[in-house]
């Protein structure tokens, strides 16, 4: 498993974050360190599907 940044776009708010967050603990196998305005640190084999999640949850997001 590796530890991937993720850039996320169109985060303004606490509620953003909790959005965020919650799309990302739908996902099997990744483990989340941090999710914060406009980034996330999550531990993943996968991560194109960390970066669907959060497309899904409406923020653009790509791997720093």
């Amino acid at each position: 498993m590796s530890t991937i940044a993720l850039k996320i776009d169109g985060m303004h708010c606490q509620s953003c974050v909790a959005r965020v967050r919650r799309a990302l603990e739908n996902v099997d196998g990744i483990t989340i360190n941090e999710v914060q305005v406009g980034s996330a640190s999550v531990d993943t084999e996968n991560p194109d599907a960390a970066i669907a999640a959060v497309n899904k949850a409406g923020y653009p997001a790509h791997v720093l």
